[in-house]
């Protein structure tokens, strides 16, 4: 089937950390530091992003393991931010500090040897991952006193994970993988990464924003993980996570659908995003089963760096993204044909050009509002990460991964992640968070599953 759900199985996850670590860059850089400007602090008070890549192979664990921390220290000669601390300045003004005398990134060393990495890809869901990747329900200002980058290579039977947190203040999702892929090239025999990130945030926004940020004082008492002490939140109410991974064939109907009846006076095809965005939309809707009044909302994480004026280079190091969003009566929505969603989609995202970039920025910093990872409204679809991301790319050397998931952090009912599907082409895997009974409706909906 085209929109093939991934396969439910129960799996009991039993990691025993071995040592923690710290990496800093190879050589050192004295004394750096650079502001937090506008793009970055609504996003401290989200969680660490957290990353899981699974792969097979890498038969000396040890060797292996060393191969990775000598590269991490080569990349964070280029990515010397992830090596340091968040800081204020006397104003109350956020800034990445780094020292050489600094910690650096924090590398945990772990093994779950009755774990094959079968079992890691065919379950749904995301508890079984809470004990393979660090920093869960870590806020990020909490980089004042934590690493802004926290690495959990934990051994399988048959394989390895490679679970990733990083400071979500700090960086965005095309840096992400540009770290990433920077950090591959180097564990893969190059002496020097291909593009090193641009780093002068201030040449997207220089304007200082003076911040005071503390804890919440009604937050419940955390409970913590069994292995790594890291907490964890409870949630409510229950979700529950999938991944349906839709061929190209599946995108290619999909899209077909959408431009076969264009809007009156529209003169600009649907793209990929805007296609596969719209069936997503409909389908969680028709799950939620929503009164016809109720409003839904379609969030989209949109990368701002071709977008403001000046533009910034892909290699842009930091957060350059925004939300942008749409809403409608879930009546409406689901008595128009698939164009109508779509185009409300692609009107939103044409609308936030540079003027209306700038217009958002001078509002937020005339009143700074620290955002939470649950903000984005009842009846919510938000879109995070992105099928262009060459996450299985990310080669260090002994094969690509076997799957590339999101950890558990930043989910809520009606969370999204996008990633290219392993076969790669237009193939797309689509991880949807959603309330436990509308999520079972989404799973049997043939017209979303494409097998209608």
């Amino acid at each position: 089937m085209a929109g093939e759900v991934a396969k439910e199985e129960t799996v009991v996850t039993k990691v025993k950390i071995l040592k923690k670590t710290n990496v800093k860059p190879h050589k050192p850089l004295g004394k750096k530091e650079c502001q937090l400007v506008t793009f970055d602090l609504p996003y401290l008070a989200f969680y660490y992003n957290q990353k899981l890549l699974i792969y097979k192979g890498a038969e000396n664990f040890d060797e292996t393991v060393e191969k990775l921390k000598d590269g991490l220290a080569l990349v964070l000669e280029d990515f010397y931010q992830l090596a340091g601390k968040l800081g204020k300045d006397e104003e109350g003004v956020f800034k990445v500090e780094y020292d050489d005398d600094m910690d650096g990134a924090e590398v945990i060393v772990a093994a779950a040897e009755g774990i094959e990495v079968a079992d890691l890809t065919d379950e749904e869901g995301t508890s079984k991952f809470l004990d393979l990747i660090p920093c869960n329900k870590i806020l990020n200002f909490e980089g004042l006193h934590r690493p802004l980058l926290a690495v959990q290579l934990t051994k399988l039977k048959d394989g390895l994970t490679m679970g990733i947190a990083f400071n979500h203040a700090v960086l965005d999702g095309t840096s992400t993988w540009h770290f990433m892929a920077s950090w591959a090239q180097l564990c893969s025999g190059s002496t020097s990464i291909s593009v090193p990130p641009f780093l002068e945030r201030t040449k997207a926004r220089n304007t200082r924003v003076k911040l005071n940020l503390s804890p919440p004082s009604d937050a419940p008492e955390p409970a913590k993980s069994a292995t790594n002490g890291d907490v964890i939140a409870s949630v409510d109410p229950p979700l529950r996570e999938r991944i349906f991974k839709f061929s190209e064939s599946a995108i290619d109907q999909i899209k077909s659908k959408v431009n076969a009846n264009p809007p009156e006076g529209s003169s600009t095809p649907f793209s990929t995003f805007q296609s596969l965005s719209a069936h997503v939309w409909l389908a969680i809707t028709r799950a939620r089963q929503l009164k016809p009044e109720d409003y839904t909302v379609y969030t989209v994480f949109a990368d701002c760096r071709k977008r403001v004026d000046p533009p910034m280079p892909e290699s842009y190091f930091g957060n350059l993204i925004q939300a942008i969003f749409t809403v409608t009566a879930a009546g409406l929505l689901l008595s128009q044909p698939i164009e109508f969603a779509a185009g409300m989609i692609q009107q939103a995202i044409v609308k936030h050009d540079a003027k209306a970039i700038d217009e958002r920025n001078k509002e937020w910093e005339s009143n700074p509002k620290i955002f939470q990872y649950k903000d984005a409204g009842v009846n919510c679809v938000a879109v995070g990460s992105s099928p262009r991301f060459k996450v299985y790319d990310v080669d260090f050397g002994w094969g690509k991964p076997e799957s590339v998931r999101s950890g558990s952090n930043n989910r809520f009912d009606g969370m999204v992640y996008l990633y290219q599907g392993k076969n790669g082409g237009r193939s797309i895997d689509v991880e949807i968070s959603l309330e436990a009974n509308a999520m079972e409706r989404l799973e049997k909906d043939k017209e979303f599953l494409m097998e209608a």
